[in-house]
């Protein structure tokens, strides 16, 4: 191949073909967890709530916590948590 404006044909063909590749196998993996979601679907899974703990799984302790926190505050703001469900943490006296 040759090179045009100091960018060589070649080695930038490499790049793209490994991209393609990645990009297969990307879509392959996404057809397999379909799979595994049809099949958890079939044994009586409610697919939507497995995403959801996937997604908390992904999250570490600390952003996890705040988001717990944040969704009991807004449930709360808008009444559908009542007020005896909210355990408030009791609050250290800082000298």
């Amino acid at each position: 191949m040759t090179t045009f404006g100091g960018v060589s044909g070649a080695h930038l063909k490499q790049f793209i073909e490994r991209v393609e590749r990645l990009e297969e196998d990307k879509a392959n993996l996404a057809n397999d967890i379909r799979e595994v979601f049809a099949e958890a679907k079939s044994n009586g899974f409610d697919t939507k709530i497995m995403r959801q703990v996937l997604k908390i799984r992904k999250m570490d302790h600390d952003e996890r916590s705040e988001q717990e926190e944040i969704l009991t505050l807004y449930l709360h703001a808008l009444g559908m948590v009542p007020h005896d469900d909210i355990v408030e943490e009791p609050k250290s006296d800082s000298i």
